[in-house]
């Protein structure tokens, strides 16, 4: 057997494998283990609400915009993979969005009908489709830090939890430094 797979490149294959998949992976979940609990909860709020984003297929190039810009203030593993994980929570608020720009616009509502669909599909809608696209993107816009501040809320205690159940050799930020109270009795009883 060990002839076989020498002679047919599944030890190979297997040792290219090992590079270029597992070592990768290993190394994406050491540093996420690593991150600090606060900003993983960032992390993953923005990755959700950035995957919320209206737009289909604009919300994987928001991330990386994001993660550029933020640079070393997120973990861009946990940003990537909460946006993957928004997807479907994407394609339900899109209407929500819509519904709600729309209500701060006070515009018409764009009907979620079968014409409707017919109309856009035959190129006769250009303008009522513009339109919502706007109400949506407005609704998001409005609505973006309320859901990234509720999902930071909500996180944090979540990845705490996480980081010291799965990573106890790593110490949470300010747990090991002296408070100023303790060095300023220290001072004075000196």
């Amino acid at each position: 057997m060990g002839d076989l797979s020498r002679r047919s490149g599944l030890r190979g294959i297997g040792t290219w494998f090992n590079k270029q998949v597992v070592e990768p992976f290993v190394e994406i979940i050491s540093r996420i283990l690593g991150a600090q609990p606060k900003e993983l909860a960032l992390s993953a709020a923005l990755g959700i609400t950035l995957g919320v984003f209206p737009i289909v297929g604009v919300t994987f190039f928001l991330c990386v915009l994001a993660i550029t810009m933020l640079g070393t203030a997120v973990n861009a593993p946990t940003v990537m993979l909460a946006n993957f994980l928004a997807t479907p929570i994407e394609l339900s608020l899109i209407i929500v969005f819509l519904r709600f720009g729309e209500f701060i616009t006070g515009g018409a509502h764009f009907p979620l009908t079968a014409d409707a669909l017919k109309k856009v599909l035959t190129g006769k809608a250009s303008k009522e489709i513009l339109l919502s696209i706007v109400h949506a993107l407005l609704g998001w816009l409005v609505l973006a830090p309320f859901i990234l501040g509720l999902l930071y809320i909500v996180l944090v205690p979540c990845f705490t939890m996480l980081v010291r159940r799965f990573s106890p050799s790593i110490s949470l930020e300010n747990e090991d430094e002296v408070s100023y109270t303790e060095v300023m009795l220290k001072v004075r009883d000196a």
